[in-house]
């Protein structure tokens, strides 16, 4: 059974930073296709952050240049590394990890859509104030 526990998740001021991270369990696929997405009451899920089994990766422009995603494939753990929060920040974010087929990279990499990803963490709140 693939398991993802996220950790990290709190309250800051603006301007200032936090790590998440994503253990993984139980994952038995070749390759390993990973995110960050997060979403607002009301709202869609949106995409983060992605990294391939090669560790190329992808932001959404809201997090280009402040964010930072990586993996430690031995560990079997994701990070992501936010600096310079701001309030449009605050959200539950939820890491996701799924095989890398053509659909995982085509929609969950090329488009950071949520929708190809199989496998999720039940989520960590991050809650950034002005």
């Amino acid at each position: 059974q693939v398991q993802l526990v996220e950790s990290g998740g709190g309250a800051v001021q603006a301007g200032g930073s936090l790590a998440l991270s994503c253990t993984v369990s139980g994952f038995t696929y070749s390759t390993i296709c990973m995110g960050w997405f997060r979403q607002v009451p009301g709202k869609e899920r949106e995409g983060v952050a992605v990294i391939d089994d090669g560790d190329a990766t992808k932001y959404a422009n809201s997090v280009k240049g402040r964010f930072t995603i990586s993996k430690d494939n031995a560990k079997r753990t994701l990070y992501l590394q936010m600096n310079g929060l701001q309030p449009e920040d605050t959200a539950v974010y939820y890491c996701a990890a799924d095989a890398c087929t053509p659909y995982v990279l085509d929609h969950g990499f090329g488009r950071l859509s949520s929708a190809p990803f199989d496998y999720w963490g039940r989520g960590t709140q991050v809650t950034v104030s002005s």
